[in-house]
């Protein structure tokens, strides 16, 4: 039997566990996943015979080295910023990668030591990263092949609560990693290129700047990615004059959390003293004026112009932000950790909840002085709170990625994406039999999206 070494029983890892246990017995492998709770991973094994448990530390160099040493391929499930200990490991021991996750400047400086080894260290094999790539490199290289010019693309990507369980005024819930949706879009302006003219968002214009979707007859909106300019040389699209990445939200979501941005509850750069002791309605008053006879809500309604029967109020009075008796019960907290407890309390998907990915790529080309636009979309249903549409788009292209390294169907070494043909077509061909699958449509070239407020 071949050992895959799985290190991580995070949330993530569900699917891919799962898919490489079906085929356990077919491809001869044994799964061992590794994880410092031992019941994380033993309730994913569900006592498959193919499969074994391990408390694995990936800071104990013993652990980490004897797990290595027994793999065939190893998957490292770990947030980013552990992989590069693994890697290292992985090179010391001559064995293959496969992580979801964005290539480091750490990681792309083993490039040559896995090239000369002739080890396979593949990245950004997720859904974003990683279904974005490779869904929109399968259209770009058709394009080429038909001699045709890139002359837009825009990308798109959410992870959302599913319409059956949209229970809440904001339509949304925590699918993923609840501090990055606090945080996203800091850290310098979102910068993308549109008709040949470079255009910026900063921050706290962020969220009212934003594009209108239809997806599968469902209306989104998005805002942009903080850097789409860099994906330019990575697809090979360097002059190309519309560029555009962002997120997808249900539409509504945006202006409301923008009262957040405003009041400055998503800043992570300092901590608040007594949070702790702090209540909810405390929390809210710290970013308002005093006043020795206006409420709270009066005081923030007056600050961000809202009418009481706006349902940008009912939103904010929905997560019970003005409760004098809840507290934060958080020492030391920055104004975003509190943001995100006050938010969890309202926003965690419940044991019978599902949830949704969508995504969407515009590609607007030309060929023999004809323009033309497709629309690629998808749309993926989670089964439960274990088996998610987030699980499924991580952990399947993972999985799939792993045994086709496995099996020497894909061959090129050294630290990559799934941006070739050799990975990307078989990994969505196998993606497409789980329901991982983009309908295309033909629709009019405009050259740039016209619902755009960018």
């Amino acid at each position: 039997m071949r050992n895959i070494l799985i290190i991580g029983a995070g949330k993530s890892s569900s699917s891919l566990i799962r898919y490489l246990l079906e085929k356990s017995d077919s491809e001869k492998i044994h799964v061992t996943i590794g994880d410092i709770s031992k019941n994380n991973a033993e309730k994913l094994i569900n006592n498959h015979k193919n499969a074994s448990a391990i408390v694995l530390d990936v800071f104990k160099k013993n652990q980490r080295e004897s797990a290595l040493k027994n793999a065939n391929i190893v998957i490292s499930m770990l947030p980013a910023r552990h992989h590069l200990l693994v890697a290292k490991d992985c090179i010391k021991f001559k064995k293959h990668l496969v992580t979801a996750s964005y290539i480091s400047e750490e990681m792309k400086k083993l490039d040559d030591e896995t090239k000369k080894n002739g080890l396979i260290f593949m990245n950004e094999i997720g859904v974003d990263p990683g279904i974005d790539h490779m869904s929109a490199m399968k259209v770009i290289d058709r394009v080429r092949n038909k001699n045709g010019k890139m002359l837009l693309f825009e990308s798109f990507t959410g992870g959302l609560v599913a319409p059956e369980s949209d229970t809440n005024l904001w339509n949304y819930k925590f699918t993923w990693n609840p501090r990055n949706v606090v945080l996203a879009g800091q850290g310098g302006s979102a910068k993308f290129i549109q008709e040949g003219t470079y255009k910026y968002i900063p921050y706290h214009k962020l969220f009212r700047r934003t594009e209108f979707l239809t997806i599968d007859n469902h209306k989104f909106e998005a805002y942009a990615n903080r850097d789409s300019l860099k994906y330019r040389s990575i697809y090979g699209l360097d002059n190309i004059p519309t560029m555009y990445r962002g997120t997808i939200r249900k539409v509504g979501f945006s202006r409301a959390w923008n009262i957040f941005v405003q009041l400055g509850m998503t800043d992570d750069s300092y901590t608040i003293e007594n949070s702790e002791n702090m209540s909810y309605r405390d929390f809210v008053n710290l970013f308002l004026a005093y006043s020795p006879t206006d409420s709270v809500e009066l005081k923030l309604r007056s600050y961000l112009k809202i009418d009481q029967d706006d349902v940008m109020w009912e939103k904010l009075i929905e997560l019970d932000l003005f409760n004098p008796n809840k507290k934060i019960g958080l020492k030391n907290a920055t104004p975003a950790q509190i943001l995100q407890k006050i938010l969890e309390d309202s926003w965690t998907l419940q044991k019978e909840d599902k949830d949704m990915i969508v995504m969407q790529h515009l590609f607007g080309y030309e060929i023999a002085g004809k323009k033309y636009q497709i629309e690629s979309s998808l749309t993926v249903l989670g089964e439960n709170q274990t088996y998610t549409a987030m699980a499924k788009t991580v952990g399947l292209p993972v999985a799939i990625a792993s045994l086709k390294i496995l099996n020497k169907e894909i061959k090129t070494p050294g630290v990559q994406r799934p941006i070739t043909k050799e990975v990307y077509e078989p990994i969505l061909n196998e993606l497409e039999k789980y329901g991982i699958k983009f309908t295309e449509k033909e629709v009019p070239y405009l050259g740039y999206n016209p619902n755009t407020l960018a």
